[in-house]
């Protein structure tokens, strides 16, 4: 099992940083705190160089210190944790590869990295620092998830089997699906992939009556007090609260199966939570991990994937701080061909075209020889310290 680097103290903004990810997780920030944390960054002017991630499990702030400028960082719920340059950018290629989900390499996440940089496009230019980091991940990711076998599960899959295991197989029960969304929807077919029947309800009727009608299954109007049929289990994964009223919930208290609860925030009220007790199970529960280990093959290979996407960025970020070096260090010798070039073409007084030319050609190819190997190792530089002696040894 892969996991991110561990949790380091936040502290004050500085320019030292050149990324750094500000992550709050189900595993130790729970949901409402995630949720005000989510809050909290939606009410910000990001600017170019910041981003967020907001999933069910996470709600993470991905910034660049020189274009955040001087304000504050956000300030991290407890339980969050603060990472810099490079293990910020393993996190979110880890994340990307689908390793610090609670369904192991699930390709749900594809998609929301996918949507979060999509629409960030859509509405704010991105600090190209942040666009080629998430560019690398969702590349890595797309790589390391055709190395996964079998099926891909989700987290509605999780809950299946939370309520199996409670109820036993699923082959003929009734489970309410609240919600159309995504997960929502992953949620209904794997129901229906499983043989029980699926029970649908949403906010907007006509999508419910759709999907029920794909499924073979049956849709209830939302909010309306009566309309739950018997049921064996359910999964909640809406946004907002779900109103149920009294004749509902004295039903949903009747049924042995669970309510599985994958909205954040919790889409039930806590008096209902507290009410179903043991079978209430919140997407918090399913947050802490993997149920299933990689094999060593596949381990070593998406460590190396982890490894190499990481270097390759690493490598981009100091090529892009070389470049003011390796144009100082163009422009100086380009100064100093010019001198000597004028030097030598005055000593030699009246010359036809065509040899002035051969012999500028020479004195560029000339320098651009001796000037061939320190750019290629200032274009592979990833510590920094051939730059700094460039500029010392070139007076730049």
């Amino acid at each position: 099992m892969i996991v991110a680097a561990g949790p380091r103290p936040v502290v004050a903004n500085d320019r030292s940083a050149t990324v750094v990810a500000l992550v709050a997780h189900a595993r130790r920030v729970p949901s409402l705190r995630r949720e005000a944390f989510a809050a909290e960054l939606a009410a910000l002017e990001p600017g170019p160089g910041a981003i967020v991630v907001h999933t069910c499990h996470r709600v993470e702030l991905y910034i660049t210190p020189a274009a955040w400028g001087d304000r504050p960082l956000p300030t991290l719920p407890a339980g969050g944790e603060r990472l810099d340059d490079v293990e910020a950018a393993r996190h979110l290629i880890a994340v990307a590869c689908g390793l610090d989900s609670a369904v192991l390499g699930e390709d749900q996440i594809i998609h929301q990295l996918r949507e979060t940089i999509a629409d960030r496009h859509a509405r704010l230019p991105l600090d190209p620092v942040l666009d080629r980091l998430f560019q690398a991940a969702l590349h890595a990711g797309r790589r390391a998830h055709t190395w996964f076998g079998g099926s891909p599960r989700s987290l509605a899959d999780l809950a299946l089997d939370a309520i199996a295991r409670r109820v036993g197989s699923l082959e003929g029960r009734t489970i309410l699906i609240v919600g159309v969304g995504r997960m929502g929807r992953l949620a209904a077919l794997a129901t229906a992939r499983r043989g029980a029947r699926v029970v649908i309800a949403n906010r907007t009727d006509d999508r419910a009556n759709v999907l029920a009608h794909e499924l073979d299954g049956e849709s209830i109007p939302f909010g309306v007090d009566g309309a739950l049929p018997p049921i064996d289990g359910a999964i909640l994964a809406i946004g907002g609260t779900w109103p149920i009223g009294p004749l509902d919930a004295e039903r949903l208290l009747a049924i042995d199966g669970l309510v599985t609860d994958l909205s954040s925030p919790p889409a039930l009220e806590a008096e209902m939570q507290a009410r179903l007790g043991a079978r209430y199970v919140s997407v918090d529960d399913f947050a802490g991990g993997p149920a299933s280990e990689l094999d060593d093959r596949l381990q070593r290979r998406l460590q190396t994937l982890i490894s190499d996407t990481g270097r390759g960025y690493c490598q981009w970020l100091r090529s892009r701080d070389a470049v003011p070096a390796i144009q100082a260090m163009a422009e100086s010798a380009e100064g100093h061909r010019r001198e000597e070039l004028d030097w030598l073409l005055r000593r030699l007084g009246d010359l036809p075209d065509d040899d002035r030319q051969l012999i500028e050609q020479m004195s560029h190819r000339l320098v651009a020889g001796i000037l061939h190997a320190p750019r290629a190792a200032l274009n592979a530089d990833t510590s920094g310290e051939l730059e700094r002696a460039a500029r010392d040894l070139f007076e730049l």
